[in-house]
């Protein structure tokens, strides 16, 4: 059983978020570009012209969600992208602290031992 619930965590929010923002811009970019599409479609094709009206729903709706899944997806990988690279550098320079405090205490060593053999 875990003892951390990873669901609610900050960083599984924050992500959630990023997810859902990405697919309301996804949704919003594809449909319109799908409603352009239908309107050509319309100005030029008697085929399209003779669909009724519910599969022409469909049709802008399925590039609605087309477009929500990747722009979602797309969102997630750089969300994902970016808090690895924070965590990293967060490593590093905890890396770097712990040098400089173990070079501050190499020197402190020093100072003390030269003043012990005067």
């Amino acid at each position: 059983m875990r003892a951390h619930n990873a669901l609610d965590s900050d960083d599984a929010k924050e992500a959630q978020w990023e997810a859902a923002r990405g697919a309301a811009v996804g949704a919003v970019k594809w449909g319109a570009a799908t409603a352009v599409l239908g309107g050509i479609g319309y100005l030029v094709s008697p085929l399209y012209r003779g669909l009724t009206i519910q599969f022409k729903v469909y049709l802008q709706m399925s590039g609605m969600i087309v477009g929500s899944m990747i722009e979602a997806d797309y969102r997630m990988r750089q969300y994902e992208q970016h808090i690895r690279m924070q965590r990293r550098i967060a490593q590093n320079r905890a890396l770097w602290a712990d040098y400089e405090n173990e070079l501050a205490e190499l020197e402190d060593e020093g100072t003390s031992s030269e003043k012990n053999k005067k």
